[in-house]
């Protein structure tokens, strides 16, 4: 099966993540087992981005969401470092700004919807304005189902301009979280991202959890599907994410468009010059 079939939240479909195992990995034994597959889908990836951007006709978002240390900037480094990022960005959502906080909560989101031709990468994204404030209890139930109903919207309003959209869900348990916060201490690559948050958003992990499954519930829809990848293991969630999308870019009915200008015109002009360069040379 196809990971976009097996990990998709059906519309309607009430997400269970107790029942999603993080630690999944197929048939593959290792990183070194599947080490070729990933490389492909981005190869794939990397000769459909050029058509996505001379039709000019669509775009692509690609929402990440997750718990700290879930491997959300691994999937920018890894699975889309293959496109070229003259048409393609990265952005991030993290607590709203003064001045953003004095809008409705997706008005800071829509500036960064990718345009024609572009793919955009939502690392965080306009579904933090649901999930932390749930959690710290700075809005109620009856807000969230407000919210749910807009992002939908919202959604769907990008969706009917030609905007595919895939959502991700990276998908670790408790235990898996904590370890790789250990390797961060240990790693001077990597301590710089150490907050004081990350300890203190732990002990609201059940939380967090129902948190998320409201919002896949209510929010994976046909034009803006949820998928809940397993992702303790780094390199099989590469490898699902990277299949998912290249298997839905691959399906845009996309075609080249027709010359702007007259082919047979620039060939003949072409052929002259090169009869007069090879004049002057003589």
């Amino acid at each position: 099966m196809r990971y976009r079939e097996q990990f998709l939240v059906k519309p309607g479909q009430r997400v269970r993540l107790a029942e999603l195992d993080p630690a999944f990995k197929e048939h593959h034994e290792s990183a070194a087992s599947a080490k070729d597959e990933p490389e492909s889908y981005r190869e794939q990836l990397a000769k459909r981005q050029p058509l996505l951007w001379a039709e000019h006709k669509r775009s692509v978002l690609i929402v990440l969401q997750g718990l700290d240390a879930s491997g959300k900037d691994g999937v920018v480094n890894h699975v889309l470092s293959a496109l070229n990022p003259h048409g393609a960005k990265v952005v991030s959502f993290r607590a709203p700004t003064a001045e953003e906080a004095d809008h409705d909560f997706l008005w800071r989101i829509h500036p960064h919807a990718p345009g024609k031709g572009e793919f955009a990468i939502f690392n965080r994204s306009h579904y933090e304005d649901v999930l932390y404030p749930r959690i710290h209890k700075l809005i109620d139930k009856d807000a969230c189902e407000r919210r749910y109903a807009q992002i939908r919207a919202f959604e769907e309003l990008l969706a009917g301009a030609e905007t595919l959209i895939l959502k991700f869900l990276l998908h670790i348990n408790k235990e898996e979280q904590l370890q790789r916060f250990a390797a961060r201490l240990e790693d001077p690559h990597s301590n710089w991202k150490i907050s004081e948050g990350d300890y203190a958003e732990r002990p609201f992990w059940d939380d967090y959890m129902r948190a998320f499954e409201d919002a896949l519930t209510a929010t994976s829809t046909k034009a803006a599907p949820w998928f809940v990848i397993p992702s303790n293991h780094k390199w099989f969630r590469n490898l699902a994410v990277s299949q998912i999308i290249a298997d839905a870019v691959e399906e845009l009915p996309m075609s080249y468009p027709k010359p702007a200008v007259d082919l047979e015109l620039i060939r003949r002009k072409y052929h002259e010059a090169l009869k007069e360069e090879k004049r002057a040379r003589r």
